[in-house]
């Protein structure tokens, strides 16, 4: 490599060390003796520990090569900058805490293996790569490294017929969707001749006014985006994986990849796409109508309560949509302030149902939590927490998410779309309080075996905080919410 190239690596040293130390570790999987049970599970743990201490080793990477400004990689097909800075870290810090909930509910199950911390890593690297993507070509590839890793976690459990069906009807529809998001790459490559985000914008600053094909290019870009934050009606996958892929799966399913498209989303239609608002707006908005609808009122029948949650992330992605559909500063800052928040009260949720689990089998029914106020306590307070502020009650975090959200809607002058966020928030407040109503107010169901591991209470420990005492830590929130905010908007 000719010298001159060295420091345009410099910003890509967390993704390098990511990638080379998750196929070091993949290879001391391998190579750890396995010849009993004991020296499989040793590995399985050996390998765990250190892939949530390769994505600790990666963030503090990430704070120490800070961006000055905007810095620009591999041609441009790499940017870092501070907007990629606070997704990186949401990203790390959901991939780390979905490791650690995971080990033991994977060896209760007898599906201990060290592959899963690996696909894990790789998965993280892909939605890294999509928060920097400059250019649709990086753009596609960081979202295969990701969905690809994903559909594999998604029927880890391969003795399970529930599982393999989640990883099978997510390989398919995901396969379409990525079809259809090349298929809008290349219709924007063959109408501008550029893949850059760069030269794309360029393109339309001058009220450049976009062709038929071009139109459609985006549409479908727009449509695969659409599939991978499970948006309706792209949504129908959504369900059956997570209740089909194994829990913890589904907690990580429920954050980080819904993190990483959101950030890219948004980089596509706040950069390249800034000049063609009036093109991609309606269609933001019109997906975000359907979300919150979908997502509100498909949950109140569901007595499942992963496919309960499928549908709360459904509704959960129509409110930041919201923001996206501002299409301004303010836009931006509430769709960062809802998806910091909304990481910790949803894998707080799903760490509660983690615990969840009666002799060989997981309960999942939302019956089963009945009179848990009872038969444990401090579980039933910190799910009663996470549904509180899921349903947006002050003074808890999801409060100040949604608040931030529907400001930005109202300053940017979609009233139809705040007031449609605002309804269904109180819909999805009945479901939500009526979990809390069958802890506290039902007869008690058989008492849960699974006692709270370390692991498990530490997650809960730090969500729980998070979740309760955000409002106090809000202005330093705000200073790098304001600084990634700027960050994308200027850049």
């Amino acid at each position: 490599m000719p010298l001159a190239d060295v420091p345009s690596l410099i910003p890509v040293l967390p993704e390098l060390f990511l990638a080379c130390a998750a196929m070091a570790l993949l290879m001391l999987g391998v190579f750890t003796k396995r010849d009993t049970v004991e020296e499989r599970l040793g590995g399985t743990r050996l390998v765990s520990n250190l892939g949530v201490g390769t994505l600790a080793l990666t963030l503090l990477l990430l704070v120490a090569l800070v961006p000055g400004g905007r810095i620009l990689a591999f041609g441009g097909l790499f940017v870092a900058d501070t907007f990629a800075l606070f997704f990186k870290v949401l990203l790390l810090l959901a991939s780390a805490m979905s490791i650690l909930v995971a080990k033991d509910y994977l060896e209760h199950q007898n599906m201990a293996r060290f592959e899963y911390a690996i696909l894990m890593l790789f998965a993280t690297l892909g939605m890294m790569m999509m928060v920097s993507a400059n250019d649709l070509v990086s753009l596609y590839i960081g979202l295969e490294l990701q969905s690809l890793s994903l559909y594999v976690i998604a029927s880890f459990q391969r003795d399970d017929n529930r599982s393999t069906e989640a990883g099978l009807k997510y390989f398919v529809l995901g396969a379409l969707a990525s079809g259809m998001l090349l298929y809008g790459a290349s219709l924007i490559y063959g109408f501008t001749g550029h893949t850059g985000f760069d030269a794309l914008a360029a393109a339309f600053q001058d009220g450049h006014k976009p062709g038929l094909g071009l139109v459609f290019g985006l549409v479908f870009l727009l449509a695969g985006l659409s599939f991978k934050v499970s948006a309706a009606p792209f949504h129908m996958w959504t369900p059956d994986v997570y209740e089909g892929a194994p829990t913890p799966v589904t907690a990580f399913f429920s954050v980080g990849p819904k993190i990483a498209a959101i950030a890219l989303l948004m980089r596509v239609v706040m950069g390249p796409f800034e000049g063609l608002i009036s093109e991609w707006q309606q269609i933001v908005v019109v997906v975000s109508i359907l979300s919150m609808i979908v997502g509100g009122f498909a949950a109140l029948v569901q007595k499942n309560i992963k496919r309960m949650m499928a549908y709360s992330s459904i509704g959960h992605v129509g409110y930041a949509l919201i923001g996206i559909a501002a299409a301004d500063a303010a836009g931006v800052r509430g769709v960062l302030i809802y998806m910091a928040i909304y990481l910790f009260m949803n894998l707080g949720a799903f760490a509660c149902i983690l615990t969840m689990r009666r002799g060989d089998r997981m309960a999942e029914s939302i019956t089963d939590l009945a009179g848990l106020s009872k038969n444990n306590p401090m579980l039933a307070a910190a799910m009663t927490v996470f549904m509180f502020s899921m349903a947006g009650i002050p003074p808890l975090a999801g409060f100040f998410g949604k608040f931030y959200i529907f400001l930005a809607a109202i300053d940017a002058g979609l009233y139809t779309l705040a007031i449609i966020g605002v309804l269904t928030s109180v819909v999805g407040a009945f479901y939500y309080i009526r979990i809390v109503k069958i802890m506290y107010f039902d007869e008690p169901a058989e008492a849960f075996d699974r006692p709270l591991t370390g692991n498990l209470k530490s997650v809960l420990l730090v969500t729980s905080i998070v979740v309760l005492v955000f409002f106090l830590g809000l202005n330093p929130v705000m200073t790098g919410v304001e600084a990634a905010t700027a960050s994308l908007v200027a850049g």
